[in-house]
């Protein structure tokens, strides 16, 4: 688990790249098995803003809106993969996952971002990486936890291109 602070937007938007940076560099993972990432957190801890500074990091042109009123926001990368990011703050039960047929977009050449995964479990397939982003002052924390040995090869990219920030 590792645990970094984000102490204004830019930084979030720079963790965003970082995500992305990691992301890329371990495509042919995400080609093979996809990668299914949670995003915990309140209202306003930077869930959407996360994805959407990755997205923008990956090639994203044009809007991108958060899917909470329609469920579900499709972005197709040039390098063959497509992002899924998924809001489900308005499920009332976990069986409208399945009823939506949203089960198919977890599989490989795909990487789903989950926003309220809480309220489509125990339907939801595994994570392979949970991020919980937390409000703290001005800024925000973002925790890393590790479900899946892919995730815990991200979490490890992550964190060496975060460090490595640091240090410069």
């Amino acid at each position: 688990m590792h645990r970094f602070i984000l102490e204004n937007p830019e930084k979030t938007d720079t963790f965003g790249g970082v995500l992305a940076q990691s992301i890329q560099h371990l495509e042919h993972l995400v080609h093979e098995q996809g990668l299914n990432i949670r995003l915990n957190g309140d209202l306003g801890a930077g869930k959407t803003a996360t994805t959407r500074a990755m997205l923008r990091a990956l090639g994203v042109d044009g809007r991108i809106k958060s899917p909470t009123f329609t469920l579900l926001e499709t972005y197709p990368l040039d390098n063959e993969l497509e992002v899924f990011h998924y809001d489900f703050y308005r499920f009332e039960t976990p069986e409208e996952f399945l009823d939506a047929g949203f089960r198919d977009d977890f599989a490989p050449g795909h990487i789903t971002m989950v926003e309220w995964s809480e309220k489509a479990e125990p339907c939801l397939p595994d994570a392979d990486l949970i991020l919980t982003l937390c409000v703290e002052g001005s800024g925000r924390s973002v925790t890393l936890e590790p479900q899946s040995d892919f995730g815990s090869t991200l979490t490890e990219e992550i964190a060496t291109r975060w460090n490595s920030l640091a240090a410069n």
